[in-house]
């Protein structure tokens, strides 16, 4: 967890978490907190940052109870009409808190959670102020965590991007992911208020020494404890594509509409369209190979264009 001795992160974290979002996306978090008997609901993703509610809006429910043993998170995508707002489609990942805060914190092997609440979120949703209060923390956990990392796989000394370039492309090749080469630095370019400054609080608050000079950084960290961070990493990354793998298999049998989920998910990453047949809607998981196939073939054909 984030060190409590580090006022700095945790009021900045406290900040972020608390952007102001669309009265519609409140008011469905809110619906989503409280049917499921939630501790908190997260916002994030591409609509945090531009206030829209066209696509798909992307929430996180952390519940009460002890860790999840399975693999998580369940993942549900529901569509509902608004007044005023139109029909607001959303995916929601659904996990224990606990689960979340281990995560966040790097004690499990997964590389999601720290890797994507690194970047902007808002906690929309809180059920009281101690569960506020515990996922601030889980928050700050995944800054260190994901700072940590930076600095190991990063050059000596740099700017704070360089960093975290460095982290964003290691874990991207870590997972399938759909998205064209150099989304990290998207990543930093849309999102520059949210990072610009959170690299030196989080390695502060991580006890790793750094020195700074204008917009450059050196980190302290001795060859062992590198050595130590990137072992660390690299059982991460080798199963990182099996994890998704068994997310994604899981997700088939569970995630209603999850046919129609992907193909908005693909064409908006790639640009190639992606028909929703009535058996790609029955059979997803036995409808991936030809669309992955149908993708390569249209990164293909764009890269020789």
């Amino acid at each position: 967890m984030a060190d409590p001795d580090s006022p700095a992160l945790m009021a900045r974290i406290a900040e972020a978490l608390g952007a102001k979002v669309d009265p519609a996306v409140s008011r469905l978090a809110a619906s989503l907190g409280e049917e499921a008997g939630a501790c908190a609901v997260l916002f994030y993703g591409s609509n945090l940052r531009t206030g829209s509610l066209e696509g798909v809006l992307d929430f996180y429910v952390l519940l009460p109870g002890e860790e999840e043993a399975c693999i998580w998170p369940r993942v549900s995508y529901r569509e509902e009409d608004t007044a005023g707002a139109g029909t607001l489609r959303a995916k929601i990942a659904t996990m224990t808190l606990d689960t979340f805060a281990k995560a966040a914190s790097g004690e499990t092997l997964d590389t999601t959670i720290w890797a994507r609440f690194v970047q902007p979120s808002a906690l929309v949703w809180a059920a009281d102020e101690a569960a506020r209060k515990r996922v601030e923390a889980a928050i700050a956990a995944a800054a260190i965590t994901a700072a940590r990392l930076a600095v190991a796989l990063g050059p000596p000394s740099g700017r704070a991007n360089d960093y975290w370039n460095a982290l964003f492309r290691a874990t991207y090749r870590a997972e399938f992911r759909v998205e064209k080469a150099g989304r990290e630095n998207d990543i930093l370019s849309v999102n520059r208020s949210h990072f610009d400054g959170l690299l030196p609080l989080a390695l502060e608050a991580g006890g790793i020494a750094h020195r700074r000079d204008g917009d450059r950084i050196a980190p302290s960290l001795p060859g062992r404890e590198r050595r130590r961070i990137l072992n660390w990493w690299e059982w991460r990354r080798r199963l990182g594509k099996a994890l998704n793998a068994a997310r994604l298999i899981k997700a088939s049998a569970t995630f209603d509409g999850a046919a129609r989920y992907a193909a908005w998910k693909v064409e908006r990453h790639t640009g190639m369209p992606v028909e929703v047949t009535p058996f790609r809607e029955k059979h997803p998981l036995l409808s991936a190979p030809g669309v992955l196939l149908a993708l390569h073939r249209h990164r293909r054909h764009n890269a020789r264009d």
